[in-house]
Parts: C-alpha cells; structure tokens; sequence
C-alpha cells in the first residue's frame, strides 16, 4: 500500500514538474520548436559529415549547424524582411492614391458582358463603387499590416535576437546529443520495445516528411509564381509569391488564387499575350509542382488527404501563428501515424 502510494505521489509530482519545466519554456515555444524539427531533418547530413570529420562531435555539430544557417534560417530571414519592406511600399502606394484598385475593379466590369454584369446584379455584386471601397480598404489593411509590422519588428528586435539565439544555442546541442536524447526519451517510455522503435521510426519519418512536403512545395510554388509575376511587371511580385506559397496548401485551387485574376485581368485589357503565358505558366509549371514534389518528398506511408491537411493548416495557424503553418499539419500526421500503429498493433494481438 505504501509502495502504491508512493508510486501515485511521485507521478503527481513528476507531472507538476513537467508542467512548470513546459510553462517556463512557453515564452520561447517558437525556438524550442524549430530547434527540433531541424535537428530532426539535418540529422542525416550530421551522420554523414562525422567520419569525414573524424567523428568529432562539437566540429561536425557546428558544420551541421552552419549548413542549416545558410540553407533554411538565413534565407528566411531575409524574405521577410524584403516582405515586410514591400508590404510598407504598397502601403504608401495605396494611401497616397497611387495605386488605385478600385478603378482596377471598375476597368474590369465595363469589359464583361451585358449578361454577366446582370447576374452580379442579382447576386449584390453590381455596385461598383462599393465594391471598390470593399477592396480598397482589404488590401490597404493588408499592406498597412505589413508596415506596422516593419515598425513592430524594430521595437522587438531585442526579443527576436534571443529567441533565434535560444534556437541556436539548442539546435547545436540537439545536433550534438541527439541520439543520446532520443535514448532517454525511449528509455522513459512504458512501451514495449518494438513499440518504442516504431513509433520513433515513424516520428522522425513523418516529420521530414511533412515539413519537407509543405515547406519545399509551398516555397517552390511561391518563387515560381512570384518570378512569372516579376517578368512580367506584376507590382509587389515578392509579396504575391509569398501568397502563392500559402495557399498552395488549399487542395486543387491553391496558388490558382492568385495568379488566375490576374490572368483574366490581362485578358479583358487586351494583353493576350501576358494571359496566355501567365496561364499556361500557371496551370503547366505552378500546378504540377504539388503533383510532382509532394508525393516524392511525402511519401505514400505520410501522405494526408488534402482536406486534413486544409483544416489541420487553418486551426493551427489559428492556435500557433505562422508556426501553426508547420505545427498544424504534423499534429494531423503524427495523429493519423499514431492511431495506425495503434490499429495495427491491436489487429496483431487479436489474431
């Protein structure tokens, strides 16, 4: 009795613990979260640096870490700035009556027939004028987001400076000791074995692939959209592309979003030719990138249907911000992964 007691005491104290370690930590979520998934994707080029590097684990931790810098973190880094610096840009544009997008809206209805402007009629759509206040106000609460962001930025600097060196800091300990780490961990666990190898094997499988899948597409989508938009004359190219790579998580649609508007935009101004290669660029080069990359980076064992992947990216950049981009759709994987080992392993022990 005294033994069953005691076991209860010291789980009830082990789970106040881990609470109050996870609610210390809370404030640098972000970095502790990033710092994983990293360590977890480049953990194959740590395995392969170290004989070259003569199995030195500080050295070929830091080499690891300094390819990861230059090939995932910089890069980053600086596309937001560069957004952020084109979304104050358009901002000043659209105060200043530079860009006009209600006239856009207005040039566009006179161009369509007399037969469809009666149907937007009859759906509320054929005041003009309120549409383009409509619009007008969206995209100048939009760009005027961005810019307030270039002025929040600057006041959080110091805050951002330490949470990308806590990052660091622990991506370089995690590349260093992470097989240990994860030895611990399976140590802990009260599963079996085989349990515990599977469900690990699985964890770092639908990680890199899930990160791989919607980080690399979703970027390819967007530097492709965002080119063709830059060649020809599309203003805020950089900030469209970043929009293309969002919502090429939307199943079927997508970056289509984006680019097919504009598309039709040039073909009722006469710019047949900039509609037709935008077109064809979209459908041929932009689509085919989810249809091609995704299954290879993904995986026939990870893949998610695409509405679980739709609402699992919506509810987590709903709880998480832009980590929920990232957070959101391995939940979703790690569940459905979970759970099919769970059933698995339950139809073995019943036969």
């Amino acid at each position: 009795m005294n033994s069953t007691l005691e076991q209860k005491v010291f789980l009830a104290l082990l789970l106040v613990v881990s609470i109050a370690f996870g609610w210390i930590l809370f404030p640098y979520y972000g970095a502790v979260f990033w710092a994983v998934i990293l360590a977890i994707i480049f953990a194959p080029l740590q395995s392969r640096l170290s004989p070259y590097l003569g199995n030195r684990r500080n050295l070929t931790a830091l080499v690891t870490l300094l390819v990861c810098l230059i090939v995932a973190v910089l890069p980053v880094i600086l596309i937001t700035g560069l957004l952020v610096q084109e979304g104050s840009s358009l901002y000043k544009q659209i105060e200043s009556g530079e860009l006009d997008i209600g006239s856009f809206v207005g040039d566009a209805k006179e161009l369509l027939p007399a037969s469809f402007q009666l149907q937007l009629q009859r759906f509320g759509l054929g005041d003009v004028d309120q549409i383009r206040e409509r619009l007008a106000s969206g995209a100048l609460e939009g760009s005027q987001f961005l810019a307030t962001k270039a002025f929040s930025f600057g006041q959080g600097t110091f805050q951002f400076l330490v949470s990308f060196f806590v990052m660091l800091y622990l991506l370089f300990f995690l590349i260093r000791d992470g097989r240990e780490l994860v030895a611990l961990i399976r140590r802990a666990l009260p599963l079996s074995d085989n349990q515990k190898r599977r469900l690990f094997s699985k964890f770092t499988r639908v990680v890199r692939a899930t990160v791989k899948g919607n980080i690399v597409v979703a970027a390819t989508q967007g530097v492709l959209g965002g080119v063709i938009f830059a060649i020809l004359g599309i203003p805020a190219a950089l900030l469209w592309g970043v929009l293309m790579a969002f919502l090429s998580l939307l199943p079927a649609i997508g970056a289509g979003l984006i680019w097919t508007p504009v598309a039709i935009y040039f073909l009722m101004n006469g710019m047949i030719i900039q509609s037709v290669i935008l077109t064809l660029y979209g459908i041929l080069v932009i689509g085919l990138v989810d249809n091609i990359l995704r299954p290879v980076l993904v995986g026939k064992d990870t893949k998610m249907p695409d509405y679980l992947v739709l609402i699992s990216t919506l509810g987590g950049l709903a709880l998480f911000g832009l980590n929920g981009f990232v957070i959101g759709p391995l939940i979703a994987a790690l569940f459905m992964s979970t759970w099919g080992l769970f059933t698995t392993a339950e139809g073995k022990s019943s036969v």
